[in-house]
């Protein structure tokens, strides 16, 4: 089985959870003994990131434009791609990538399978520009996929309002590695992260994300200003790259009187990233928007409590009461934040919980089993 996985952007900085889903099915993909291509633009992929993948095959395409993601290949290389694979897989949406890879699928007759990661329905900006794609050849390429794959069951009714028939949508969601969580010197690697944030010994809410709208960082800084005096030791530290929003915060923070209790430590990955985790009294996830957030299985399988938006595709979590859900707002927020904050033994045991599901039902081996057998299915029909 020869399978090509595409997506504009590999690096977690910039492509953040769907880069992520791609890398890892690649990973586990050719694990399983697959002959595993991924296809992306050379952004912010370094040597480490290309060791990881393992046995998958790595192409990159220089990009031109950084803002629209143009690659500069030509059209026949993309074909000659598309014809040596069995099955296409395309991720995300809104990318002249995908339009391109689309077009040769139809025109070489090559089955391929349609992952957009929530993307389905225009949000955040250049509203106008994803209209226009999907118009031009948005829909199209969703209605044409030989199968659609929702990360979450409510992403389901985004396909069937594009017209897309039940039948040809499978749920698979998103998944986590849990070695890469483990930590061989917890003690010593969590007192030199909180030095270097400046939380100290001090309890501290962690947001791991892009500083974007979508996100909700916003959304979290009100509500963390909304918390009474007794959590006045409480710190909030908000790790994530510059979405537009930075400026906007720090403003806020310091207008607000703050700054010695909110942080912004940039981009925090890997190591650090398994670190804060860990050390973390309790993890927000303040989305406007989400297929299903990656960092709610990396906190639980962190076994850290996690507290998320209804827009976070996670409402069966929150019905096992595996994490704590409240609507997309800063007052709703802070009247959880209170109360995890107040009742920690209530909020470990649910951290337990949600670590129990997350390794019965979501390892990325588990969903690259799912994805092979899919693919396996699709190529047999053609």
């Amino acid at each position: 089985m020869k399978i090509l996985l595409v997506n504009h952007l590999l690096d977690p900085v910039s492509g953040g959870g769907t880069a992520e889903r791609t890398f890892q099915l690649a990973r586990f993909l050719a694990e399983e003994g697959v002959d595993c291509t991924v296809l992306a633009l050379d952004i912010g992929i370094g040597p480490e990131r290309r060791i990881k993948l393992g046995q998958a095959r790595l192409i990159t395409v220089p990009c031109v434009n950084d803002r629209f993601f143009i690659p500069q290949i030509s059209f026949a290389k993309l074909s000659e791609l598309v014809a040596n694979a069995d099955i296409v897989h395309l991720s995300g949406h809104w990318t002249l990538f995908n339009a391109l890879i689309f077009r040769a699928c139809r025109q070489l007759g090559k089955p391929y399978l349609f992952c957009p990661a929530g993307a389905l329905k225009p949000f955040g900006r250049s509203l106008w520009l994803k209209r226009l794609y999907d118009f031009l050849v948005g829909r199209k390429l969703t209605r044409s996929a030989t199968a659609c794959i929702a990360i979450t069951e409510a992403e389901r009714a985004d396909f069937l309002a594009c017209g897309v028939p039940d039948e040809r949508v499978v749920v698979i969601p998103n998944g986590i590695d849990p070695d890469a969580y483990r930590l061989d010197d917890p003690l010593t690697a969590i007192a030199e992260f909180r030095q270097s944030v400046g939380v100290g010994n001090a309890r501290f809410i962690l947001f791991l994300g892009r500083l974007n709208l979508i996100k909700g960082p916003d959304l979290l800084l009100d509500a963390f200003c909304q918390l009474d005096q007794s959590f006045a030791d409480v710190h909030l530290v908000m790790a994530g790259p510059d979405g537009g929003m930075l400026r906007e915060l720090k403003e806020a923070v310091s207008a607000r009187g703050l700054a010695g209790r909110v942080h912004f430590p940039g981009y925090v990955g890997g190591l650090q990233k398994v670190v804060a985790l860990h050390a973390a009294t309790l993890l927000a996830i303040p989305s406007r928007r989400e297929a299903m957030s990656i960092v709610v299985l990396e906190g639980g399988v962190c076994a850290c409590p996690v507290l998320f938006t209804d827009a976070c595709g996670l409402d069966d979590l929150a019905r096992e009461g595996a994490g704590t859900m409240v609507q997309v707002s800063a007052v709703a927020l802070a009247e959880s934040l209170t109360t995890m904050l107040r009742n920690p033994e209530r909020s470990r045991a649910s951290a337990c919980h949600l670590n129990a599901i997350i390794r019965r039902h979501f390892f990325w081996g588990v969903q690259a089993q799912r994805y092979l057998s899919l693919s396996q299915q699709v190529v047999g029909r053609v």
